[in-house]
């Protein structure tokens, strides 16, 4: 049998530090990369990321190659988004397996001074486990029970993502606002994922737009607003019209049984243009203050689709749990009503909706998922 060789006793070593305390009020987000023989650093880069502004979460990254001098590190170098001239000199102390940073870090004419310890580092097969991240973009689902059929991600290079999102204005179509933050993540991969909401008909439409602009590497269906606890499938044929999916009829039906699980009146169905969901308002007498004659509003949210990516002859329908609240609807001059509930009903499980999954499952003579043995039944 023959042993694999050992590494050279004394060879290089790569070790990484992905935390500096303190560094810019804790908001630096830190990778100092050092290149060892034994003890002795020889090479290192510093890679920082912090907030450009406190007004908004606008990120800027530098990156800094360090000449090692003993136990000094300097360097000097420019901010890649507002060109801002950085310059660093740490001093770098090793007490056993922790190490100590002292020094000062310059952007512009902001000065930051360190002063961090008891600092450990990483192997190199330590920070590229930690360094691998998921979208969630599945751009070829077999069926929307892991993904949701009116949520979709777009994985694109940061300097074509501007054009991308341009092209969607006058798109009925809803971008996600937080996915617009370039991450720290983001600026050190050169890519950042954009989340978008659109109606499950157009959604294929819009992933064969997006794959054809310049920049996209990734693009697909991600996790969105259905659960499958809340969700039934069923027979697409009589809630069709040609091969659009019958929006009118299916917002009657669904109302009708709210109707009956929740004990109250359809007061409105709005779809929404851009989202395809539909928003259900139902009206019944609240028991809080019976004298006073208010009105209990239950808003529910709905959405069909499509059981899966292309063609079907199922469809899927989610609802959502009721939100209440409660207003005096009543001729004349009105309470000024405000929700502050608190306490037990805050954060806590929705109210029961009477059974309001089984009588959809019934009406539509259709199927619930089986979590535990991942099939319809």
């Amino acid at each position: 049998m023959k042993l694999q060789p050992k590494a050279a006793p004394g060879g290089p070593e790569t070790r990484y530090f992905t935390a500096i305390d303190g560094l810019m009020d804790g908001n630096a987000d830190v990778i100092l990369k050092e290149t060892r023989q034994g003890k002795t650093v020889t090479a290192a880069v510093l890679d920082v990321c912090y907030p450009a502004d406190k007004a908004s979460d606008r990120k800027d990254r530098f990156v800094a190659t360090l000449t090692v001098n003993g136990q000094t590190l300097s360097g000097s170098t420019q901010s890649i988004a507002d060109k801002q001239p950085v310059s660093i000199k740490l001093t770098r102390k090793q007490s056993g397996d922790s190490f100590d940073f002292r020094g000062q870090i310059t952007i512009g004419q902001a000065v930051t001074e360190v002063a961090s310890s008891d600092n450990s580092d990483l192997s190199e097969k330590e920070f590229l486990d930690n360094q691998t991240t998921d979208d969630g973009i599945t751009p070829q689902p077999k069926d929307f029970t892991d993904v949701s059929p009116e949520s979709v991600g777009v994985r694109i290079k940061l300097d074509t993502a501007a054009d991308f999102l341009k092209s969607l204005k006058g798109e009925p179509v809803e971008i996600g606002t937080s996915s617009l933050a370039v991450s720290c993540d983001a600026l050190r991969a050169g890519e950042q994922t954009i989340n978008l909401t659109v109606d499950p008909e157009r959604a294929s439409a819009l992933l064969t737009k997006a794959k054809a602009m310049p920049g996209v590497t990734a693009a697909g269906w991600t996790s969105g607003a259905v659960e499958m606890d809340r969700t039934i499938r069923f027979a697409a044929a009589d809630w069709s019209s040609g091969d659009k999916i019958n929006k009118d009829k299916l917002a009657s039906a669904i109302s009708a049984v709210l109707a009956r699980t929740l004990q109250a009146k359809p007061a409105s169905a709005t779809w929404n243009a851009n989202t395809g969901k539909l928003k259900l308002v139902l009206k019944r007498p609240s028991g809080v203050y019976p004298a006073l004659g208010l009105v209990e509003n239950l808003e529910i949210t709905a959405l069909v689709s499509p059981d899966k990516p292309g063609s079907t002859d199922k469809l899927m329908l989610w609802v959502s749990s009721p939100v209440t609240s409660t207003s005096d609807d009543s001729a004349g001059a009105k309470l000024n009503l405000s929700d502050d509930s608190s306490g037990d009903e805050e954060g806590g499980e929705p109210r029961d909706d009477n059974g309001t999954i089984d009588a959809l499952t019934k009406e539509f003579k259709g199927q619930r998922w089986d979590a535990d043995k991942s099939v319809w039944k």
